[in-house]
């Protein structure tokens, strides 16, 4: 497994990206509402990525077959990789994941948040405070000497004690000049196992904690991801930096107590 680790260099330009990143998802709250179409909630996006912080889109015409829109955007059963549409309105009581990536002078900033859309039942509260303490848990652990096994172990026990099921298929990754590169960060695990974390890595942690069972489906669209029991998922991001202490978080959002 060949893990970048990243110079000083691209380390402050990862800090740029991460940034820029984070202040899409400040940026995009106050337009998630009822009567919303994610369609829009993406153009916004698009056009702030683009015309104000000179960014570009990573998810924009990534991967086989392209992705054809600008950010990620899962509703309620939605796991991941949701395509935003013109004809996906958001009403009262949604959930939805906004996941964002910015290129930034060839670096990219990964970070992905829960949104309520008005008043939100309080099952679905439970399950984004519980899925970002999950998060929360294995930023945590971050420092040089801890292996994978001990992030993912943290966070499986975090949201099976509290019966909530982890996907399996998706996972974090390394991140830099490259969107996904080695290695890759599972969300369960055994402590003790796994690569062990070095100064100058860089990657995500972004657990997709199921309300039901950990089962997912891949639609027609060859991206939507959608739990098979259709009961509701949720999922944070962010994009990491190993400290020669312990860890930076580059997306991190001005309300976050980090």
């Amino acid at each position: 497994m060949a893990v970048s680790i990243k110079t000083a260099e691209e380390i402050e330009k990862m800090r740029i990206a991460g940034r820029l990143a984070a202040e899409v998802l400040e940026m995009i709250g106050e337009h998630v509402k009822p009567g919303v179409s994610t369609g829009e909630l993406d153009r916004i996006c698009h056009h702030y990525i683009v015309d104000t912080q000179g960014g570009i889109p990573a998810p924009l015409n990534y991967g086989n077959p392209p992705f054809p829109k600008s950010i990620c955007t899962s509703v309620n059963h939605v796991i991941c990789h949701g395509i935003p549409s013109d004809d996906k309105i958001l009403k009262k009581g949604d959930i939805v994941n906004i996941d964002v990536t910015v290129i930034k002078d060839g670096y990219h900033g990964d970070t992905s948040k829960m949104y309520c859309v008005g008043e939100v039942p309080a099952h679905l509260q439970r399950l984004i405070s519980v899925t970002q303490e999950c998060l929360y848990k294995g930023i945590e652990l971050v420092r040089p000497g801890t292996r994978l096994g001990d992030i993912g172990h943290v966070i499986q026990q975090h949201a099976e004690s509290n019966y909530y099921s982890v996907v399996r298929e998706y996972c974090g990754h390394g991140i830099g000049a490259v969107f996904h590169e080695e290695p890759q960060v599972l969300h369960y695990g055994k402590p003790g196992t796994g690569l062990e974390l070095k100064e100058g890595m860089t990657f995500t942690i972004e657990p997709m904690i199921n309300a039901g069972k950990p089962q997912s489906k891949v639609l027609g669209d060859h991206w939507t991801v959608i739990t098979k029991d259709r009961k509701a998922s949720a999922q944070w991001e962010h994009t990491l930096l190993v400290t020669r202490d312990g860890v930076e978080v580059l997306t991190r959002r001005q309300e976050e107590p980090f």
